[in-house]
């Protein structure tokens, strides 16, 4: 009978092992978004609104209204030179969804 070797793995190797797997979500740059976003956007938008996820370069935003909808997209050049400086993972667009959740 065999015993096979087993190594502890830390979650962050797996996630970006999982990560890397995903082709069109990028799990990773979500934080580095999430972090950014109150320095970028005004402090009401910040608090009531959230990055969620980015895929295929589009960054969506949750917003619990559509007013809120309406100001973040009429912000959208503001908010996306703000993360310029994420570089080529930087949002090329982005999109609200409603949700108070």
């Amino acid at each position: 009978m065999s015993r096979r070797t087993e190594r502890i793995v830390p979650l962050s190797e797996m996630l970006d092992v999982f990560a890397s797997r995903l082709k069109k979500v990028d799990l990773r740059i979500i934080d580095d978004i999430q972090a950014l976003w109150p320095t970028i956007v005004e402090p009401i938008v910040a608090q009531r609104c959230q990055p969620e996820m980015i895929k295929d370069g589009v960054l969506i935003i949750r917003v619990p209204s559509g007013a809120f909808a309406q100001r973040v997209i009429s912000d959208t050049p503001l908010i996306l030179s703000g993360f310029s400086v994420l570089g080529e993972k930087a949002p090329r667009s982005l999109k609200t969804r409603i949700s108070e959740a």
